[in-house]
């Protein structure tokens, strides 16, 4: 395997240096290619130096202009305002001060913006979890008309959108794209591999369940697994058959909003997301209006589907994960795997791989390859073919009505120069969140896949398609967002049942909802709640919200994770 450098050099510290935004030209871009790209580029070399050109070109009128921008603190972000920042700077003459803040922050930030109208940033690197907010308050730049209008001069030929695999995430029901995902990362179901392959592990879990012991194609084996390894010393020590969190705090919304309901299978078929019926339970009518949450209104929110995901949540984390987790925030709980002590975790991001692959854990082998792999995440006993399986995060540069026109122009020359595919590999090699096609079939990922634990077969994988993040049926991400921790902690602390939780939330929700709907602000894109019905009628119903089941455990299936990779590799 060819040695490569994931990490920033010296020598672009250096280059860019020397370089100063009076003098932007192809000397810093031939710097910065030199120093920090290399081969690590979809492009050839002839080809990077062109794009630079177009990006010192098209940035000409803007030069020694100051512009702002905000991302949340992740690893892809820091490299972002770290390396590429100071590179564009160099490079255009546009001086970029990018601000690393919280997620909630910058949420916070870009209300403020669209309530009072201040320029507060000239670009946000926001979740396209806002899709159906930005749809309907029209407060952002929609980038299909602004690639076509003011901002054609400044978007890149180059650009290839269609070599995005998260656009759909960021277009909406209007067909318009209204965000470019920069970032990505998945949910998905990881494991120890050392483990679940090792001979008398894998005859005592048969012996014990009568079937072998691999990967969880449902919630069922899941469960059998996690009772199986809860306790068992393994290596001397004891270990856990499950990994979760459970701290009453804005996290723990996270841990429903992104897609928990939809792996138990409570929403509708259809990819990105289900309709009419998403996997928040929000129901939506032909005009993609909101009609109602709860049961009584056709939603699914507080449908037996939805309980039932709260209700294995709750007992899988007092029952197989450690202690300790229950008091966890997402942040807590996610360095624990690494740690040696968990068998599988089914809700991992992949953001977390960077963490995972570190020399010396106690989870990688001394040649550096992980002890551990990631795989789909198993069903739920409502879930049917067709829908989405799990959430995909997707961070995406995002542009402001109030923001005036030539700092939006800069600032989308900056969003494009972040992802383009120059930079794009390198990037993706340093944050591991992939948003290019491109980028995900480059040789140097094809090198690097064993040391990274499936995250590579993953996204080169059909079943990458069933990821997906919030879609478009919630109309206010800040304010419905906010309800889901406080009454998914009541079930995690034990004050109320998984069905009073979610009647708690769906109630909630829709209390929003009338709002809006009262206010009218969303116009003929705002809610419209269906009235009240008994709720067997929608029960009855084909799709969600969907009846209870006789039996919520079905037959346990799993399949050989190397089995797994080797359909996928076939098709």
């Amino acid at each position: 395997m060819k040695r490569r450098i994931y990490t920033t050099t010296t020598a672009l510290a250096l280059a860019l240096a020397l370089a100063s935004p009076a003098a932007a030209d192809m000397e810093a871009a031939r710097a910065f290619l030199d120093a920090e790209i290399g081969d690590l580029s979809s492009l050839t070399r002839e080809e990077q130096e062109a794009e630079m050109q177009w990006f010192i070109d098209a940035a000409a009128p803007f030069r020694g202009m100051d512009i702002r921008v905000v991302s949340e603190t992740i690893t892809t972000h820091e490299y972002e305002s770290r390396v590429l920042a100071p590179a564009f700077t160099a490079i255009t003459g546009i001086r970029v001060t990018h601000d690393l803040i919280g997620e909630g922050d910058v949420i916070e930030r870009l209300q403020t913006q669209m309530q009072t109208g201040e320029n507060i940033y000239d670009m946000y690197v926001n979740d396209s979890d806002l899709i159906g907010t930005h749809w309907r308050y029209q407060q952002v730049r929609n980038l299909t008309d602004w690639m076509a209008g003011e901002g054609a001069s400044v978007t890149n030929p180059n650009l290839d959108l269609d070599d995005f695999i998260g656009i759909s995430f960021t277009t909406g029901p209007d067909g318009k794209v209204y965000q470019l995902p920069i970032q990505q990362f998945a949910n998905l179901y990881w494991f120890r591999y050392d483990w679940f392959t090792d001979p008398e592990i894998m005859a005592a879990f048969e012996a014990e369940y009568g079937y072998p012991l691999g990967v969880p194609v449902n919630w069922s084996a899941y469960e059998d697994i996690a009772r199986f390894f809860t306790g068992r010393e393994i290596d001397g020590r004891r270990v856990f058959g499950h990994m979760d969190y459970g701290r009453r705090d804005p996290s723990l919304g996270w841990r429903f909003t992104d897609a928990w309901l939809s792996m138990a299978g409570a929403g509708d078929k259809g990819l990105p997301n289900g309709l009419p019926v998403d996997e928040w339970g929000i129901r939506v009518d032909e005009n993609s209006r909101p009609v109602g949450s709860c049961v009584a209104r056709g939603g699914a929110t507080n449908g037996p589907a939805a309980v039932y995901s709260v209700e294995r949540y709750v007992d899988w984390l007092r029952n197989y994960a450690p202690p300790a987790a229950a008091g966890m925030t997402f942040s807590e709980a996610g360095p624990v795997p690494a740690q040696g002590e968990i068998a599988q975790q089914i809700f991992w991001y992949t953001a977390f791989t960077a963490d995972m692959v570190a020399e010396g854990l106690p989870v990688v082998n001394e040649d550096g390859t992980p002890k551990w792999r990631m795989a789909p995440s198993p069903r739920g006993a409502y879930w049917e073919e067709g829908m989405k399986l799990g959430y995909q995060d997707a961070g995406s540069v995002t542009l402001m009505q109030s923001t005036p026109v030539d700092r939006a122009q800069a600032a989308w020359l900056y969003g494009q120069f972040i992802s383009s595919k120059t930079v794009d590999v390198k990037k993706s090699h340093v944050g591991l969140t992939f948003v290019r096609e491109s980028t995900i079939q480059h040789e140097s990922f094809t090198e690097r896949a064993p040391m990274l634990g499936g995250l590579i077969e993953f996204y080169r994988s059909p079943a990458r398609v069933q990821w997906t993040p919030t879609g478009t049926n919630v109309p206010d991400y800040p304010r419905l967002a906010q309800l889901w921790w406080q009454a998914i902690g009541d079930a995690s602390a034990g004050a109320v049942s998984a069905q009073q939780a979610m009647d708690n939330l769906c109630r909630e929700q829709e209390q929003v909802l009338a709002r809006l709907e009262r206010a009218g602000i969303l116009g003929d894109l705002g809610p419209r709640l269906n009235e009240e019905r008994d709720p067997e009628y929608w029960l009855s119903q084909p799709g969600a919200p969907k009846p209870a089941l006789e039996n919520e455990k079905p037959q346990p299936i799993t399949i050989g994770y190397d089995e797994l990779i080797a359909s996928w590799q076939s098709n």
